[in-house]
């Protein structure tokens, strides 16, 4: 795809003159991986209890729940602290499905490489090259992550000084990445998809003497356990009326929709007990 395509009207803040440019200066760009929705591709760690099929719409309801809510932290931004929102995209040849699937207001970055910490770096790297002060990489396997953490990611690396936000999983890993330059060495002799990427991350943190910034603890959806807790939290009665203060889940309403209807299906909730059953007798 031609470079200067990307600068288009789907980015939160891209430039169109001096004003514009000085807005964008003063952002955090927060871009979240993002795979198109393919059987056979997508959240494949779900299958079972998933179909390949469901596993796909989940991803789909995953990737515009987390837009929505980088959408929101940036309505919500503390001044100063402005957010921009990106989908860091793959595999190539899927940019109509995103321009489908996603709102207008979340850029495109092609971010398809073979080294995942390649990825994440290039996506930092394209982030700043796009003007902005500061550039976040998400996940998009945490659709209820709390909208304030974001919103304290773009305040933290707004405030003088180099440094690093890190958003750690309860897996080990992080669902959140945030730099104010781009750092290579954060991203080499990672042990990637393993539950010591945090913890190699903050030890290559310290050997560049970069100060990091910790966030809450959050949790991805990869296995049967967290997708059960994912369904519990969407389907409390109170779940879409929470406010944003404090860390509240993000009401994720897209997923919430499609788990509801699918734990409907006698079927489904069959084929989630077997599962956990069969879990249970391997412990």
């Amino acid at each position: 795809m031609d470079h200067a395509n990307r600068f288009n009207s789907r980015a939160v803040s891209f430039v169109a003159s001096d004003t514009a440019a000085n807005t964008t200066a003063s952002t955090c760009g927060i871009a979240f991986m993002a795979k198109a929705s393919a059987p056979g591709r997508a959240k494949t760690r779900l299958v079972p209890p998933l179909t390949l099929d469901e596993a796909a719409a989940l991803n789909t309801a995953f990737l515009q729940d987390v837009a929505d809510n980088v959408l929101l932290a940036a309505g919500q931004a503390v001044p100063g602290a402005g957010i921009a929102g990106y989908a860091a995209y793959g595999p190539p040849g899927t940019e109509d499905f995103f321009r489908r699937t996603l709102p207008a207001a979340i850029g495109l970055i092609d971010a398809w490489l073979p080294n995942f910490g390649d990825c994440l770096l290039h996506t930092i790297r394209e982030i700043f090259a796009r003007g902005h002060a500061a550039a976040v990489v998400l996940n998009s396997d945490s659709p209820t992550l709390p909208t304030a953490l974001l919103i304290e990611t773009a305040d933290v690396l707004a405030r003088p000084g180099d440094r690093a936000v890190l958003g750690p999983s309860s897996d080990g890993g992080y669902y959140l990445l945030g730099l104010k330059a781009a750092h290579r060495r954060l991203f080499e002799d990672i042990a990637w998809s393993t539950a010591r990427v945090a913890e190699q991350t903050l030890e290559r943190a310290r050997e560049i003497d970069l100060e990091v910034h910790r966030l809450a603890v959050w949790y991805d959806v990869d296995d049967v356990d967290s997708l059960r807790r994912l369904h519990a939290e969407l389907c409390r009665p109170d779940a879409s009326r929470r406010r944003l203060d404090g860390h509240q889940p993000h009401h994720a309403s897209h997923t919430a929709e499609l788990l509801n209807s699918l734990w409907r299906d006698h079927d489904f909730s069959r084929r989630v007990e077997g599962l956990m059953q069969i879990e249970e007798l391997r412990a």
